[in-house]
């Protein structure tokens, strides 16, 4: 490697490559992760580098499928198609009657309880105050009762609001999970605008929520705020229920937990979540039956059970009072732990790769999932605007020509080499020799910062990847363009350049990619994903790169997400 100007790239010596083996990961139709087989797949070997293990501890080699927590799919025979029917016309109108109208009858109580009330102080309890409380919470239960919830199930014992001001909830799955909430009467997190919908409106202030307002820039921190006032005032205000998931999910596992709840670092007490019919029409999530789909299939059922399990109590260490994020994986770890659930990596925010529309939307079986987790927890996507991203692909441009090792890629980032860092190093690993080309780097975190503009990142990558005299690409570098932004092991666009070379010039320019963009929007599906192996089939043959279905994290697992509609939490 030269010396290239006002750049200074350092020679390595962590170049022993060393195998391991490393498992191929489907999709299957069912929308579970199946471990096929190993292959072998080299990867830089680093002093003290931890190679997780992949067997269980039960002794198995492989660890166990786990569904795509975003996606839930309803599949009825034809006698529940008959029954779901035959509810429909006779008892579902009467279910929904009645429903409304405990709703109605509970809105004067609720009304006349938060009469007076101040957000900043909690008021002397009355005497009517306490026959409003007691009145909604016959008038919810009777609510949910004539929803199907005949009767609810409660484990455990709850902690009191001095002992454990807040009460984190998993899995969160549906909006009604809001059944805890009304027998309890605790405060939750809400949207202010929630506050401004008739009769809904007023029940909900009665439980003296903490608002969240998306106009205010500083609403995060003033929420965040505001929960460790009440965390920290002893018990005299009621407890706060979180969900820190933060989104729903089909409760086949639990996904990264958000700190706020943790950020107090006051005790905790963790409630778990239980559906134990045997009909999913509970569950909404991102991809599958809408709101009204789910009211309606729900108070169709003749019962629905549901489990509340309070477990002990968890009073953080002082490691953890200075760590949210340990406080917030280690609470998980119990609750999942007592739901017999795996863990996921995968957060919400990882939706949005997969979520996004556009010519280019991200395969199921693609490793920018991975990317995005990792270059989060460096802080490499903090601060990362369009004008970075333009300053990057200039510096990735200029090293032309150079591959990096994990020493000159740790200098190139400004950050020390560690085991997080190597990780996202082989990512980008092609030819399994150590050294990355960093225009690859440039293209994924493009993606991943903006996963709308699609075009965007392609306008990048062919201003890095383009000759100076003709501003002109060749069909190499437009695979290694579109593998990257699409986060797979190979694509084969012989066929794709072919049709966008009309004059066989044997290279083609940015203006010509983008007229043939808009003829053909799809042109990813139509050119490229159709003829690959499905998720279900993925590739069996080694794969040294790490953006295929191969490169897999056997502790952390990671779900890949199908295009999903939005539903806000």
């Amino acid at each position: 490697m030269g010396n290239l100007e006002n750049f200074y790239l350092r020679q390595t010596t962590d170049s022993s490559i060393v195998a391991h083996h490393t498992y191929v990961i489907s999709l299957t139709d069912e929308n579970e992760l199946m471990v096929l087989e190993p292959t072998d797949q080299h990867v830089m070997k680093l002093p003290n580098k931890q190679h997780h293990s992949s067997e269980n501890e039960d002794g198995s080699d492989l660890p166990p499928p786990f569904r795509n927590p975003f996606v839930h799919e309803l599949r009825f025979t034809p006698l529940e198609k008959i029954r779901i029917g035959v509810m429909t016309v006779t008892v579902f109108p009467v279910r929904l009657f009645f429903a409304v109208l405990l709703m109605l009858l509970a809105w004067p109580f609720a009304f006349a309880a938060s009469l007076g009330r101040s957000e900043l102080a909690v008021e002397t309890e009355t005497w009517w105050r306490r026959i409003c409380d007691i009145a909604l919470r016959g008038i919810m239960r009777a609510m949910w009762f004539c929803g199907g919830f005949h009767w609810v199930t409660v484990k455990g014992e709850p902690a009191p609001p001095s002992q454990a001001p807040i009460l984190t909830l998993a899995p969160h799955s549906s909006y009604f999970d809001a059944i805890p909430v009304t027998m309890t009467m605790a405060s939750i997190v809400m949207k202010t605008e929630s506050k401004n919908i008739p009769v809904w409106g007023t029940l909900i202030k009665f439980i003296r929520p903490v608002f969240v307002s998306r106009s205010d820039q500083d609403s995060r921190k003033k929420t965040v705020e505001e929960i460790k006032r009440r965390a920290h005032a002893g018990g005299e205000w009621p407890q706060i229920m979180i969900f820190p998931e933060g989104t729903c999910t089909n409760r086949s596992c639990l996904i990264t937990f958000k700190p706020g709840a943790f950020i107090p670092a006051v005790p905790v007490q963790p409630v778990v979540l239980r559906y134990p019919n045997r009909m999913d029409t509970i569950t909404w999530t991102w991809q599958g039956p809408g709101a009204f789909e789910i009211l309606w299939l729900t108070l169709c059922q003749f019962h629905n059970p549901i489990e509340i399990e309070y477990l002990p109590l968890y009073t953080p260490s002082e490691e953890e009072k200075n760590n949210p994020a340990l406080f917030a994986n280690n609470v998980r770890s119990i609750m999942a732990k007592a739901l017999e659930l795996p863990i996921t990596d995968l957060s919400f925010d990882d939706c949005q790769l997969s979520l996004a529309k556009g010519p280019m939307r991200v395969p199921s079986n693609s490793s920018l999932l991975q990317f995005n987790r990792l270059a989060r927890r460096l802080g490499l996507r903090a601060g990362t605007t369009d004008t970075v991203l333009e300053q990057q692909a200039s510096k990735a441009r200029k090293l032309w020509g150079y591959t990096l090792g994990l020493g000159d890629f740790a200098h190139y980032l400004d950050l020390p080499v560690t085991d997080m860092l190597t990780e996202l190093h082989s990512l980008f690993n092609q030819h399994g020799d150590g050294q990355i080309d960093i225009r690859e780097y440039v293209i994924a975190l493009s993606v991943a910062c903006q996963p709308s503009k699609a075009m965007d990142t392609l306008r990048l990558a062919f201003g890095m990847y383009e000759a100076k005299e003709d501003r002109a690409i060749v069909e190499k570098d437009l695979a290694s363009i579109l593998r990257t932004a699409l986060g797979v092991a190979e694509v084969d666009v012989t066929e794709l350049f072919s049709a966008i070379d009309t004059l066989d010039a044997g290279k083609i320019t940015h203006d010509d990619f983008c007229r043939f963009v808009e003829q053909h929007p799809d042109f990813a599906q139509e050119y490229l994903l159709s003829s690959r192996t499905t998720p279900s089939t993925p590739h069996t043959a080694p794969l040294v790169n790490g953006f295929s279905v191969a490169h897999y994290d056997m502790e952390e697992q990671t779900c890949s997400l199908p295009g999903q509609k939005r539903k806000e939490d």
